[in-house]
């Protein structure tokens, strides 16, 4: 196995995940990596059909993408190569030496400094239209899409965001995998709506375990592009775990498209 495939597994332990699950596990099969999905780390009542868990494999695909670009190589993927085993991700070979271009290189550097960012944003800040566009092209790059939900749609956010998270305070079976998974019940939602946060929507074109997959290395992509532009962000995965909650943020795309995940970004403050 050669050196800079094991490195990119290691590296793809930096990735996130709903709740820190980390939902994956790598082999080595010959010349490749494969990539499984663990479904021991499922979270069976808040993610029953397993979109988060492939999500969060897709954000690990993408930092082993992304590291093996950052050393030098053409990564080579196939995705989902054996039906017959549903578990099985991706495989990924080494194609040809390339020399890492410089927005590669501070994409990778960026691996150890992404993290979530539950601080107010304020409200002076905003985040520049360049930056957004900036990241729409990470999205796109991995045949997802990127929405910025206008200001007036995130009072319909705030609804479906905290009609989410009344439910899963009162679903016994949900506070009890929050409670194992995180320690604690999630913070209250969207509590800094109206600042300088922006709201952004990942979503795909259709809605099967292929475009949990691509969305899972769009939310990485964009997420770790953030994070290069002095950005900080946060996820709120408990707007598609329910699905009434999900529906009404599938209404504000326009046009429309199936939302995997939102992220909140802002301009982070100093540390």
């Amino acid at each position: 196995m050669h050196t800079a495939l094991l490195d990119a597994a290691r590296d793809a332990r930096l990735a996130p995940s709903i709740l820190n699950t980390k939902p994956w596990r790598w082999e080595t099969v010959g010349a490749a990596l494969e990539l499984h999905a663990d479904p021991a780390r499922r979270l069976p009542h808040l993610d029953p059909h397993g979109q988060l868990m492939t999500l969060s494999c897709g954000a690990a695909l993408h930092h082993a993408r992304l590291a093996l670009a950052a050393a030098g190589y053409e990564p080579v993927v196939e995705r989902r190569p054996d039906a017959d085993h549903p578990t099985l991700l991706a495989r990924i070979g080494l194609g040809e030496e390339r020399p890492a271009g410089r927005e590669c290189l501070e994409t990778y550097r960026c691996l150890p400094l992404r993290r979530t960012d539950r601080r107010p944003f304020p409200p002076s800040a905003r985040v520049p239209d360049a930056t957004l566009t900036r990241l729409r092209a990470a999205a796109q790059a991995e045949r997802a899409h990127l929405y910025v939900l206008a200001r007036e749609d995130v009072a319909y956010l705030r609804y479906a965001a905290q009609g989410a998270h009344t439910l899963g305070a009162h679903d016994a079976e949900i506070a009890a995998e929050l409670e194992r998974w995180a320690g604690a019940a999630r913070p209250a939602p969207l509590r800094d709506a109206g600042s300088g946060a922006e709201y952004l929507v990942v979503a795909t074109d259709a809605d099967g375990p292929d475009d949990w997959l691509r969305a899972g290395e769009a939310t990485s992509a964009v997420w770790l592009t953030a994070t290069a532009c002095r950005l900080g962000a946060s996820p709120l995965s408990e707007v598609v775990e329910v699905p009434g909650a999900r529906a009404l943020i599938r209404s504000l795309l326009h046009p429309p498209r199936e939302p995997q995940l939102v992220l909140r970004v802002g301009m982070a403050a100093p540390n």
